[in-house]
């Protein structure tokens, strides 16, 4: 597959529709103080990111929230919203509910609230932690593309060499993507965008009975977030957005910037891997000629893996799904040396926590959820010239991660797209604390004084290590800072950064 590169923090966790509704701005929710109070029971249908359910707790709880499929009818069809809770721990002190989206677009908050919710214990001590699944994402109306097996076909495909026959195939394989995601979801596809899932994060707030929504965005969670704030500012209470997107991008930039991000990530991987004895050569060159091999090799000789086989597609996907946390680096290493010795099950393994595929054979809505709510994001439709030249230029940059990008499904996608996400300023929100890392992968550090600027009401801190996301890489610096924040109001200073 033409990798879809995500904005997503979740790997750091893991280690007929022709209507044109959206294409104008919809219209603002009239009465998200009428939201019926939840009502929350037991949660039933959480996984583990190998499919399993996790193991029982009793402090997590489940809910489900009704919200206007279409804000330009509020009184007509719904749509509900998955929600999950884990309460506040302290006894004094409560400070309500705090909002997370952990990323995507596409990834599960209920599913990764339930995964990694001890990482914010110093925080639950005073919030009820709250997270949901996106309008278009897994219980939500999740967006569909196909059977287990067409999610295989799709996610295999080979992204070398950079021919004509392997143009054709990404092309044929995109618009039969397209078509499949038109055929299973097309009633939702045109209202999962951002816009819509800010309003429905309003009407998450009046539900909890928050006045203003405390909230923390990671990755394309901090677009979320910045939406919100500009369309909702008063509402606005303290708000962090981790590993910060600027929603302003081209596919193209995007894309460029992205591809250079992964490419630095993978050379900081090999140059710590050579540090040591490493199993992939002795010096970077080495260990670089031997991975361009070992891809090489399966474009022709895929490795067989049970009743599958590790592609050159899928094994370059595990590489970028285990650049996501510095703590994937020992397993990427391992996947890498043994696919050399035609043991692909560890590469394998990296590629379908990355693509949402369960063990069974079936996928989560990762795959399907973030193109469409990508493109319905932008109103761009990139043609072939532009996606040629696109390719072109982030191949010099990096043999093992150029591509298009996703613009080149974008360009088939069944429904118009609009440019509002791409507005951000949160004129008149309390302060909000922007966090970006310098060796952050997905979401490279320029975006983050960029969406800082953008957003008049911010405040950037610097985190100096490796990895996408800041707060979940452990660094004590950046949890310290915005655990002040979120607890007890203290806004970072100007220029506050942290060391790796």
């Amino acid at each position: 597959m033409r990798r879809l590169l995500a904005a997503a923090a979740l790997m750091t966790m893991a280690a007929a529709c022709g209507t044109t509704q959206n294409a104008q701005p919809p219209a603002a929710d009239p009465s998200p103080a009428a939201v019926q109070p939840l009502a929350w029971g037991a949660c039933t249908d959480l996984q583990r990111p190998d499919g399993e359910p996790p193991e029982a707790k009793s402090t997590e709880v489940c809910a489900t929230l009704p919200v206007p499929l279409d804000y330009a009818k509020p009184g007509g069809e719904k749509l509900n919203l998955a929600l999950i809770k884990i309460p506040a721990t302290g006894k004094s002190g409560k400070l309500g509910s705090l909002v997370f989206n952990f990323g995507g677009p596409g990834g599960s908050g209920v599913d990764t609230l339930a995964q990694a919710g001890k990482a914010f214990s110093v925080l639950n001590a005073r919030y009820d932690l709250v997270s949901f699944d996106p309008r278009g994402v897994e219980r939500s109306a999740g967006v569909r593309c196909g059977d287990g097996a067409e999610m295989d076909a799709f996610s295999a495909l080979d992204t070398q060499p950079d021919d004509a026959q392997t143009q054709a195939e990404t092309d044929a394989a995109n618009k039969k993507f397209a078509g499949l995601c038109e055929k299973d979801s097309g009633k939702v596809l045109p209202y999962v965008g951002t816009v819509n899932a800010a309003q429905d994060m309003d009407r998450i707030r009046a539900a909890v009975g928050d006045p203003k929504l405390n909230y923390f965005g990671m990755s394309y969670g901090t677009q979320l977030g910045a939406v919100y704030a500009t369309k909702f500012p008063a509402n606005v209470g303290r708000m962090v957005l981790d590993a910060p997107l600027d929603p302003t991008v081209t596919f193209e930039q995007r894309t460029l910037v992205q591809t250079a991000g992964f490419q630095q990530a993978y050379e900081s991987f090999l140059r710590a891997c050579v540090k040591e004895k490493c199993a992939l050569g002795d010096d970077v060159p080495t260990a670089n000629r031997n991975v361009d091999k070992l891809l090489s090799r399966l474009t022709t000789d895929p490795i067989k893996v049970g009743d599958r086989e590790l592609t050159q597609g899928l094994a370059s996907t595990g590489v970028a799904a285990a650049l996501y946390s510095e703590l994937s680096w020992p397993l990427l290493e391992t996947g890498l040396a043994e696919a050399m010795k035609d043991n692909g099950e560890i590469l394998l393994y990296l590629a379908d926590s990355y693509a949402g595929r369960n063990p069974n054979g079936t996928y989560n809505t990762q795959m399907s959820s973030f193109p469409a709510i990508t493109c319905v994001d932008n109103a761009e439709r990139p043609g072939a010239a532009e996606l040629e030249r696109t390719e072109d230029a982030a191949l010099k940059i990096s043999p093992l991660f150029g591509n298009a990008g996703s613009g080149s499904l974008c360009s088939v996608w069944p429904v118009p797209g609009s440019d509002e996400a791409k507005h951000v300023d949160a004129t008149g929100s309390g302060p909000i604390v922007v966090v970006g890392g310098k060796g952050d992968p997905a979401t490279p550090y320029e975006w983050a004084p960029k969406l800082t600027a953008q957003l008049k009401t911010a405040v950037l801190v610097t985190y100096k290590g490796e990895g996408h996301g800041a707060y979940m890489s452990g660094d004590r610096c950046v949890q310290k800072t915005v655990d002040a924040y979120l607890n007890d109001g203290k806004v970072p200073a100007e220029g506050t950064t942290c060391p790796a």
